[in-house]
């Protein structure tokens, strides 16, 4: 059954973000995982909201999930990210 990764991101270094950024795509699709959307400005109905950015990614399990965020591949880069942005996410499953 899929899996979604929703993201919400407080970016407070941009340039180490985008090195992040450049690098993300390979190592996402090396594990199944596909990138729904990535918006900066994002319409907000309901509620208070205070960042940045919102990402929405696709797995087709959990079990890719986790191989995904736990790989070596994505520890390397994710330096970047966790140096660069505060972030909130959610595993949603489908169904």
């Amino acid at each position: 059954m899929a899996v979604y990764t929703i993201a919400q991101l407080t970016i407070h270094d941009r340039d180490r973000y985008e090195r992040y950024i450049s690098a993300f795509l390979p190592v996402l699709t090396q594990y199944g995982g596909r990138l729904l959307a990535a918006d900066d400005n994002p319409e907000v109905i309901n509620g208070p909201w205070h960042g940045d950015r919102v990402v929405l990614l696709e797995f087709p399990d959990r079990d890719s999930y986790v191989a995904w965020a736990t790989s070596a591949e994505y520890q390397h880069i994710a330096t970047d990210r966790t140096a660069s942005a505060d972030m909130i996410a959610l595993l949603v499953h489908a169904g």
